[in-house]
């Protein structure tokens, strides 16, 4: 039996191109990635629970206990957008051209 080839990324982009994805699903697994990132690292910080942020975001704890374990698949950017406000935070995006 073959071993299976590991591969390494670094980046959404890398990790969307060695799955077989369009550039435009790496840009929103970057995306979502990030305000993830933001939430989990505000949570911390604050020393909020998981019942404190699902009350602040109007959600439930079942769904900030996902996003804090960075199991978002069934979660929406909207949601993660509301929980990151509800925090205190607010967004901004750039528009720019890829590089190729």
């Amino acid at each position: 039996m073959k071993k299976p080839k590991i591969t390494v990324t670094r980046t959404a982009a890398e990790l969307a191109k060695a799955l077989g994805l369009t550039p435009a699903d790496g840009a929103e697994i970057g995306l979502r990635s990030d305000l993830n990132s933001k939430i989990v690292e505000v949570v911390q910080r604050k020393g909020l629970t998981h019942a404190q942020v699902a009350r602040l975001a109007r959600t439930s704890r079942t769904r900030v206990t996902a996003i804090m374990n960075r199991n978002t698949k069934d979660v929406s950017t909207d949601l993660l957008l509301r929980v990151l406000y509800s925090l205190g935070y607010t967004t901004k995006i750039k528009f720019q051209k890829p590089l190729d």
